[in-house]
């Protein structure tokens, strides 16, 4: 069952009692050794308070693609790039709208609602899901994923641990960006997960030549991907090394892939 809240659920970290946040953040704090409480510590944090095995947070500015912040271990990294691949899942939706808490990625409603990424994010050994967005107000700069390999519900307490834990990745990502910007490529500056500069330049050159927005190119390079069964960065290394170019059809309306 996919479980989705209003936006009254996004003051509801800010309004959580002191004890809980000071628990939170000593238990990151804990995780740092001695050093700046950073992205990964406050997901370090989050796994053990939440009963979950994974976490990701990733950030999104503008039309270009998503951008891995953190991922704790490779099934977190697998599952980012299934959703970079996909454009769909859970995550996608929370950035969009409302936290997506998903109790087991295997349930019918699942399969309907995510007809590519569920089963997919089942065999890469991932059964519960739970996208929380990282914003400001209105204001989402990306989501944290955290990711379980049983099904299985948060309850009420690792939810508000999670929402918590969303805000405080929230204020450091901010924190970080005022003392060092990001770069005028849009992309955020010092990411410690795996991320992929070959999809922003692979994006870019589709741009030129299809004559599209940003928005286009990377549904483009998405589908490219999805119907040859590839991973988006392998595809994205092709177009960079100009193995692979896009083309307008003749009606210039669609792209396709040119050896």
């Amino acid at each position: 069952m996919v479980l989705s809240f209003g936006s009254a659920v996004f003051g509801w970290g800010g309004a959580m009692n002191a004890d809980r946040s000071m628990r939170l953040w000593s238990l990151a704090v804990e995780h740092a050794h001695g050093r700046p409480v950073t992205i990964e510590h406050v997901c370090a944090a989050v796994i053990s308070a939440a009963g979950v095995d994974s976490a990701a947070v990733t950030v999104m500015l503008s039309a270009t693609p998503r951008e891995t912040i953190y991922t704790s271990d490779q099934v977190a990294s697998d599952l980012e790039e299934l959703t970079l691949t996909l454009g769909e899942g859970p995550c996608v939706d929370a950035f969009a709208g409302s936290p997506a808490l998903v109790a087991d990625l295997a349930a019918p409603d699942c399969l309907a609602r995510w007809p590519v990424f569920a089963p997919a994010a089942a065999q890469a050994g991932v059964r519960a899901m739970f996208a929380l967005p990282v914003q400001v107000g209105a204001i989402r700069l990306g989501v944290m994923c955290l990711y379980r390999v049983q099904p299985g519900d948060l309850d009420r307490g690792q939810l508000s641990d999670a929402l918590v834990s969303a805000d405080t990745a929230c204020a450091l990502l901010l924190d970080k960006a005022q003392r060092d910007p990001a770069r005028g490529d849009g992309r955020w500056p010092e990411q410690s997960g795996p991320h992929h500069p070959e999809v922003h330049q692979a994006t870019g050159m589709i741009i030129v030549q299809l004559g599209v927005t940003a928005a286009v190119a990377l549904v483009r390079l998405r589908a490219y991907a999805y119907a040859h069964d590839r991973r988006l960065r392998d595809v994205a290394g092709d177009v960079v090394a100009r193995r692979l170019r896009f083309a307008p059809d003749a009606d210039g309306d669609q792209g396709r892939g040119c050896s």
